[in-house]
């Protein structure tokens, strides 16, 4: 039987592999998210299958439906998943602890090295934004999650004003889409641009020049 958004299962299961998860939710929890991203990530929300999630998790699969209702809500919370987890990771660089300048370059560091390290995060968003955002509209979390990291961007820029390294031309908003563009281009479209200008896109050497290039142009266009 094909997966659907509303496919729910016909009862309870009374399978015995089901036991043992009901005594850790938890664990089944994650191994269930864990699943998903990986399953929605290579195959898309339309091409993502609930068994095979379930397969690879290790359980029955009427544990989906008992821990997330639907597909469609198991594909919005593994992209609230990977949403949080850069969104985590991001606070967890310290950047009030630095001076503005090298908060800014560890910030799009960490950008661009958070995507060469998780195509799965690329992967995922191309798929929710060929649906038009439909699953993020319904998500009472994600607008929450990045709240956070606007102010983490404006008071980097506020020190930075403020110890006259940075001009004041940038919104927050702004600069941080310019910083998540610079790398989100070149690593959701590196095997085109590999063919269109016949190298090697993903070797060290290009990353590394890359890398250093994008944060070299975001601290050149804030300097006063």
């Amino acid at each position: 039987m094909d997966d659907t958004t509303t496919e729910r299962p016909p009862s309870k299961s009374t399978d015995k592999t089901t036991a043992p998860q009901r005594r850790d939710p938890a664990a089944t929890t994650r191994a269930l998210i864990d699943a998903a991203v990986a399953e929605f990530a290579q195959f898309g929300f339309e091409g993502g299958r609930v068994d095979r999630i379930a397969r690879q998790a290790g359980v029955n699969k009427q544990l989906v439906y008992h821990y997330f209702g639907s597909k469609a809500d198991l594909y919005r919370v593994a992209l609230e998943e990977v949403y949080r987890n850069i969104r985590e990771r991001e606070q967890d660089l310290h950047l009030a602890d630095v001076e503005p300048q090298e908060a800014m370059r560890r910030l799009v560091g960490f950008s661009f090295d958070y995507l060469a390290e998780n195509p799965e995060f690329i992967a995922l968003i191309n798929d929710e934004n060929r649906m038009g955002a439909k699953h993020l509209k319904v998500s009472d979390k994600v607008a929450e999650m990045h709240s956070p990291l606007v102010h983490l961007v404006e008071e980097t820029l506020t020190r930075g004003v403020r110890a006259g390294v940075f001009n004041d031309r940038f919104g927050p908003v702004n600069l941080y889409l310019s910083i998540a563009a610079l790398s989100f281009f070149y690593f959701a479209n590196h095997s085109t641009l590999s063919v269109i200008f016949d190298r090697d896109m993903t070797s060290p050497a290009q990353v590394a020049r890359r890398r250093e290039h994008v944060i070299s142009l975001v601290l050149a266009s804030l300097r006063p």
